[in-house]
């Protein structure tokens, strides 16, 4: 489903708008649950990508297809945001990995050959893209036969509108409310990161969301014509938690992300 109330240009002024402090914000780490929870699970999940050609669908200023890059795969960055790519382009330019950035949608990749990729991945973005179904043609049509598809998203059951922590009597996070699953109209979320030094002086990032069923979310892919391969809900490892505590809640209740692995047949 396409929402109008959110077209791709009005996706795009919010995300232009949020990315001089989220570029700064994240290269300075303050993005802790990429840091040491999400990405060490992704990246783990994404496997071998040497000498790939490698989408990174939904790049931001470039952090993960930086690191892409550094794994040995030849990458191409699309965005919505023209900051977020100037931003890109300006660290290829200081620090060159081979990368080419361009500004496009995931639902019009236009601008990108037929069948050209050995594997596309995609961190934490599609659920914040207003035509899914779109999106998913335009991967499909991007990517080379027997190709991957990776995706990274927040979990569908768990971080609903209707998320909401219970604590016991030392504030531990001991249970998760979880409801409107069904409610799929998109609405403007509110958030910053968690590990800023002091959180009250960070202004909120404003980011459009469009809460999607696990069903549409896999069933959405089975129809495009991708084949599922396989499926992870990641949990933070003991040794995170030890480090980290406030992830053992993600280790203990719910999932926090799900990833997906899927194939384009021959």
């Amino acid at each position: 489903m396409k929402y109008p109330e959110f077209p791709d240009e009005e996706v795009a002024r919010y995300w232009d708008e949020n990315a001089d402090m989220w570029t700064e914000q994240v290269r300075k780490g303050w993005d802790a649950y990429r840091e040491y929870f999400n990405n060490p699970a992704f990246f783990a999940f994404i496997g071998d990508i040497k000498g790939k050609k490698l989408l990174d669908a939904g790049c931001g200023e470039g952090y993960n297809t930086r690191l892409l890059a550094k794994k040995g795969s030849r990458v191409v960055g699309i965005d919505i945001s023209k900051k977020m790519i100037e931003y890109a382009r300006e660290r290829e330019q200081k620090e060159p990995l081979g990368i080419r950035y361009e500004v496009a949608s995931f639902s019009n990749l236009s601008l990108l050959d037929d069948e050209y990729f050995d594997v596309i991945v995609s961190f934490m973005a599609l659920m914040d893209g207003p035509d899914y179904e779109r999106a998913l043609k335009e991967l499909f049509r991007v990517l080379r036969k027997k190709g991957e598809l990776i995706i990274s998203i927040t979990h569908p059951c768990f971080l609903t509108k209707g998320l909401e922590w219970i604590g016991d009597v030392d504030t531990n996070n001991v249970k998760l409310v979880v409801s409107n699953y069904f409610d799929d109209k998109p609405w403007v979320e509110h958030w910053r990161f968690s590990q800023a030094p002091i959180l009250e002086d960070v202004r909120l990032f404003a980011v459009p969301s469009f809460p999607r069923t696990l069903t549409l979310y896999i069933n959405t892919l089975i129809k495009t014509g991708f084949v599922l391969k396989e499926i992870e809900e990641p949990r933070p490892t003991e040794e995170a938690c030890k480090t980290y505590p406030w992830l053992k809640r993600w280790r203990e209740h719910a999932a926090m992300f799900l990833y997906v692995r899927a194939i384009k047949p021959s």
